[in-house]
């Protein structure tokens, strides 16, 4: 059977061998009609070396914890007697910005939530983070909201939500 097997193996080997004289005159044929010139490369203009110096700034390589900018008491954290604002039921990311009007000479910030719309004033709060609104301009709201870090501590953070043409333009 192996006998059988291996003469069968070279019985086609040797069918597989055969004259190739057509294909390569087909070949020769077609690298007649095959001539062109390739063009040089451009000359590669040299890029100034800039020597990176960061002696004193922060290495980004160690892992350290970042500390917060400000941190309150456990005792200094929200009010949570105080009565909820309806803007506090939304998270902060949901709210838009869509304009500003003085009346009386008082800022209002008018925001939107869920196709609402709300007057807000500095004082007010908005979002689930406790966000207390500490300054309105003519292009964003400013609020400083308190947080709860990893240790149980109550953290300040500022956020400010953009007025929504802003918001689109930063996409």
């Amino acid at each position: 059977m192996k006998r059988l097997l291996i003469l069968a193996s070279a019985l086609v080997l040797t069918a597989c061998a055969g004259d190739q004289e057509d294909i390569q005159g087909w070949m020769a044929e077609q690298e007649k009609g095959m001539t062109g010139t390739i063009k040089p490369l451009p000359e590669m203009k040299p890029v100034p070396v800039v020597k990176y110096e960061a002696e004193g700034a922060a290495d980004p390589f160690v892992l350290s914890r970042i500390e917060p900018e400000t941190k309150t008491s456990r005792r200094g954290g929200p009010d949570l007697d105080r009565r909820r604002e309806p803007l506090e039921s939304y998270p902060l990311e949901s709210l838009q910005l869509v304009g500003v009007i003085t009346q009386n000479r008082k800022v209002h910030a008018l925001v939107r939530a869920d196709q609402n719309l709300h007057q807000v004033r500095v004082g007010n709060y908005m979002g689930q983070n406790f966000g207390l609104v500490t300054e309105i301009s003519e292009s964003e709201v400013t609020l400083k909201e308190l947080v709860e870090d990893m240790n149980g501590d109550w953290v300040e953070r500022i956020s400010k939500l953009l007025l929504q043409e802003q918001q689109e333009a930063r996409k």
